[in-house]
């Protein structure tokens, strides 16, 4: 796993959402993304190079439309009533949560790893409790989902008839038009315009922008597409298998990603991202995790 401020990976476990009927309603305002070229990857020399985020490219993608915000609780929900449906979270019983928003007793806590010791294995957690059996989602159906896994998101998409989008799709949205730059509205930092860390990472968060963990999905300025906090708030999870040598021999129409591999493509960094330690709240940064992975800083949107 390439990012400190995402959790282990789980054991890597690809599920097929067979049993998950279609016909659900996805309510989510759709935005219109022009058919383009554009330069994908790092242009300033922001990333690391295990994350793979050169060499700059171009990439041509037809027109697309993508949810305007990351899929909120109150619509997984929806979906959730409506299927049936238990996440791999519920299903093996536990999830990872930052240390610091912990709402269980201590025998609910199964392990901390050792590199990363702010995240803690916690029974219980699941997108329903996403701190722990002690918390509930009551007063946050308007925060994105998270504590879905790669799979789950997959699930919610063969309910609603749609997908995940590919990495290049993501970057083209999230960049808004705008060519080149670090971020949606610019290149320079403005915690604004983005739900990150304040503080001192791991122990001090002063939360400065009003959020601890989440906030709301229309929280900061949308960007030039209207796309509300790609960056910021929640990792968004990508279809495409992830490899740091991509780049180098990517088509350069509509690029879907390697053909095989053991981890999945993440976009957008999230409210534990910080320049000290973490900056991948850029248009360029990448991350990845095993399919059923799940955690409290993971979410996703969907395209048509």
């Amino acid at each position: 796993m390439s990012s400190s401020c995402c959790p282990p990976s789980g054991p890597g476990r690809e599920s097929v959402p067979a049993a998950v009927p279609g016909g659900g309603a996805h309510g989510i305002e759709q935005v219109f993304v022009p058919a383009q070229t554009f330069a994908m990857g790092d242009a300033h020399g922001d990333g690391v190079r295990p994350d793979g985020e050169t060499p700059v490219h171009p990439v041509e993608l037809d027109a697309f439309s993508i949810d305007a915000t990351a899929v909120t609780v109150a619509d997984f929900a929806r979906f959730a009533a409506a299927t049936g449906y238990r996440t791999e979270a519920e299903t093996f019983g536990y999830s990872a949560v930052f240390h610091l928003f912990l709402a269980a007793g201590a025998d609910d806590v199964l392990g901390r790893p050792p590199q990363t010791p702010w995240w803690l294995g916690v029974r219980g957690a699941d997108w329903a409790h996403p701190f722990g059996p002690s918390s509930t989602v009551e007063g946050f159906e308007d925060h994105p989902v998270v504590h879905v896994s790669w799979n789950d998101a997959r699930a919610y998409c063969a309910w609603t008839g749609r997908r995940l989008p590919t990495e290049a799709e993501w970057e083209c949205a999230a960049r808004g038009g705008l060519a080149g730059l670090r971020y949606p509205w610019g290149d320079t930092v403005d915690a604004g315009r983005c739900n990150i860390w304040q503080g001192t990472f791991p122990l001090v968060n002063t939360a400065e922008d009003g959020f601890a963990a989440t906030s709301p999905v229309r929280t900061y300025a949308p960007n030039a597409y209207g796309l509300w906090q790609p960056v910021g708030n929640v990792w968004e999870w990508c279809a495409d298998w992830f490899d740091p040598g991509y780049y180098a021999r990517s088509p350069r129409h509509d690029p879907r990603g390697p053909e095989q591999g053991t981890a999945r493509v993440l976009r957008g960094g999230s409210y534990l991202c910080h320049d000290s330690y973490c900056n991948r709240y850029r248009n360029a940064a990448r991350s990845s995790n095993t399919p059923d992975s799940s955690m409290g800083n993971a979410g996703f949107r969907t395209v048509a």
